[in-house]
């Protein structure tokens, strides 16, 4: 069947009149740029200082893009989506900086509780993690830099760079390999897929060649743990090509979850501060070529590959269920999945799930507090009319004068 993404029956039958228009209004308010960009610095700083904003907060944006404070909060909204055979990735918003290594053991047992929890779910298929959330960031960063300093194979830099550590920095790295493994050897226990977050350009690698371990580790039969590629950097799509030969040699299932990426500014300015190449890509469409020839090399390669197709663009989600079909692929087959935000492009979510593709809304959740930086996110980059947010505004407004008319 022919899928069309215009479809805003669809698209926001599982809300009501109400909703409808409280997102109209959330939307519309994101489209003034200025307010976002005072909201988005006086936001925080106020939840910092105590300020008492968190039941407006709550009411607005969080509700439209978190489903809740607990976990228990947010099964009602997994359930809710579940009606509509929309499944769920859930997100916990934890981190683990402020209080050092018991900081880290913490979020470490609540990324396993999340896990056990959705285990017990039919509707929770994959969990989300941040490796920043157990494991120091400067670390990290001392560590990719050392990798950067190397030459060869992503792996042999990674064990040259591990000698430049001091004896305490690598039993505190030793310490971060034990959570991520700790929290791999749960979900493949109980059978739940675990997305690794891409981070910062300056402290991926190290992260890259955990994840890659814990997949050569976990990924022999069934696909546990995902890698997630920023196709916004102009290495990405040579990444993937050396990743899959990775997995051929050491005989494991890749997991890929392919977005467009989250940094773009920080990163470019970071380059220019800093004075070195950009890593970010020239202009959205040289990260539009990358993304669709990364979806391509994926779905041609979808024995060995274990795809998460992570878009908000309409094109694209249309390709892989296009290329899906000149494969002769089921939509369902058990190695690809589609996904987006919660709280956006509702339209490609619920369209994609009424034709029987396998898809899921990424679910954050967490005291507002710790999901606050998300929030922020969310509506910095709900603010241009041109884009986004004039995509869901133009949907919602036709989806309540269908409704109005029909009634």
């Amino acid at each position: 069947m022919a899928i069309s993404f215009d479809n805003t029956e669809n698209a926001f039958e599982y809300k009501s009149d109400k909703e409808l228009k409280k997102a109209n209004f959330l939307f519309s308010s994101m489209g003034y740029k200025t307010l976002v960009k005072l909201g988005t610095r006086l936001t925080p700083w106020a939840i910092n200082v105590g300020l008492p904003i968190k039941g407006l907060i709550r009411q607005t944006i969080f509700d439209q893009f978190v489903g809740g404070e607990t976990l228990e909060e947010t099964a009602a909204v997994a359930k809710k989506l579940g009606a509509y055979s929309v499944q769920v990735i859930l997100d916990y918003g934890v981190e683990g900086g402020d209080d050092g290594e018991h900081g880290f053991d913490h979020a470490t047992d609540e990324f396993i509780r999340v896990i056990n929890y959705a285990s017990t779910q039919d509707n929770i298929p994959f969990m989300s993690i941040k490796v920043t959330g157990f494991a120091r960031f400067g670390l990290l960063e001392k560590l990719d830099s050392s990798v950067a300093d190397h030459q060869g194979s992503l792996m042999k830099r990674y064990e040259k760079a591990l000698e430049s550590l001091t004896e305490d920095e690598k039993k505190e790295w030793d310490r971060v390999l034990q959570r991520m493994d700790k929290i791999c050897a749960t979900a493949a226990a109980k059978k739940v897929g675990v997305l690794v977050d891409a981070e910062e350009t300056w402290i991926q690698d190290p992260v890259d060649v955990m994840t890659i371990f814990m997949m050569e580790k976990y990924n022999k039969s069934n696909v546990i743990v995902y890698n997630t590629l920023q196709l916004y950097r102009d290495d990405r799509l040579v990444f993937l090509r050396n990743s899959l030969e990775a997995a051929e040699l050491k005989n494991f299932i890749l997991g890929a979850k392919i977005v467009r990426g989250a940094y773009m500014e920080k990163e470019r300015r970071r380059a220019e501060e800093m004075g070195y190449a950009s890593p970010i890509q020239p202009d959205k469409e040289s990260t539009d070529k990358d993304y669709n020839e990364a979806l391509r090399f994926c779905i041609d390669h979808l024995d060995r590959i274990g795809l998460i197709v992570a878009s908000h663009n309409e094109y694209s989600n249309l390709l892989a269920t296009e290329l899906l079909g000149k494969k002769g692929y089921d939509l369902k087959h058990p190695h690809i999945h589609f996904s987006q935000l919660y709280g956006m492009s509702d339209n490609i979510t619920f369209n994609l799930a009424k034709a029987g593709c396998s898809v899921s809304k990424y679910l954050p959740f967490g005291p507002i507090k710790d999901v606050i930086p998300y929030l922020m996110r969310r509506a910095q980059e709900n603010s241009s009319m041109s884009g986004q947010t004039g995509r869901e505004l133009g949907l919602i407004k036709k989806e309540l004068k269908r409704r109005k008319e029909k009634t």
